[in-house]
């Protein structure tokens, strides 16, 4: 049995279909009952209901858990709390744990890295079998801009357009996650998931404009102007907080990796921003 955390976002979802195409028996932990059909339909086997900072829950989700796929919720102030409670419910139980970090977490002026790197340290120092996956942004973060790009052929993003950032899949870190869980050649292993060289947004812009077969151009807009429309959104001031500091490093000094180590794991080619966005468009 997997256990897979955080497992009704974007990340859980895409690793419980990667882990039900292997014929992997899963665990899906999530925060509330309305969440319960997305992890049945993306393939969980089971479910366990409750929250990550709920030590009793981490006991009944662990029972009979031969590896644990732990996803911390994006940018959440008590990541670094959860993530002790998994590392002692994995002790508890003996079992493997492979960690979704991010890229580059040793980066303190992004507190969600820095907090990822303080529970990659426990996992280091627990006498657990582990593996530690730090991709870098998703392909996925740009469909939010498609409508803007499609309708007025803009890419509004809140840096510079030189920002270089390599990006990656989502369904490509979700093959990774499979494979770690269930191969056994992989363990106190740390792997950086990349699928691209690093691409300035001018560079993005230019693929959706070949792809879409339209003119789009990289309009930035200020942290002010960012934070603003966040609000209107309804996000929390401790997360609007954290994205900005990593949108702030992100315009002083981009967000680079290698994709060399993802086309070892995967054997083929990492998808390629154009081939994501002839998929999603």
């Amino acid at each position: 049995m997997i256990l897979v955390t955080g497992a009704a976002g974007k990340t859980g979802l895409a690793v419980l279909a990667a882990l039900k195409q292997r014929g992997a028996t899963t665990r899906a932990f999530v925060k509330d009952d309305e969440q319960i059909l997305s992890v049945r339909q993306a393939g969980a086997t089971e479910v366990v209901v409750g929250d990550l900072l709920d030590a009793d829950v981490w006991r009944l989700a662990t029972t009979a858990v031969s590896h644990i796929y732990h996803i911390g919720p994006n940018m959440h102030p008590k990541e670094v709390r959860m993530g002790q409670l998994m590392v002692a419910a994995a002790r508890a139980s003996n079992c493997q744990v492979v960690y979704h970090s991010v890229v580059h977490p040793q980066i303190w002026k992004m507190p969600h890295h820095w907090s990822k790197l303080k529970v990659e340290n426990f996992l280091f120092s627990s006498g657990l079998s582990f593996t530690v996956l730090r991709p870098t942004s998703y392909m996925q973060n740009l469909l939010p801009y498609l409508p803007a790009m499609q309708n007025d052929g803009i890419l509004p993003v809140p840096y510079p357009a030189a920002t270089r950032l390599s990006l990656v899949d989502l369904h490509d870190v979700a093959t990774v996650a499979a494979k770690m869980l269930t191969e056994p050649d992989h363990k106190y292993a740390t792997y950086e998931l990349a699928g691209t060289e690093p691409l300035s947004q001018t560079a993005v812009a230019d693929t959706f404009s070949m792809v879409l077969q339209r003119p789009v151009e990289v309009r930035p807009v200020s942290l002010e102007t960012w934070q603003a429309q966040a609000r209107t959104y309804g996000m929390a001031n401790e997360t609007i907080a954290m994205a900005s500091s990593m949108f702030a490093y992100y315009a002083q000094s981009g967000m680079t990796g290698n994709p060399q180590v993802l086309r070892f794991l995967l054997g083929h080619e990492p998808t390629s921003l154009a081939d994501f966005i002839k998929r999603i468009s």
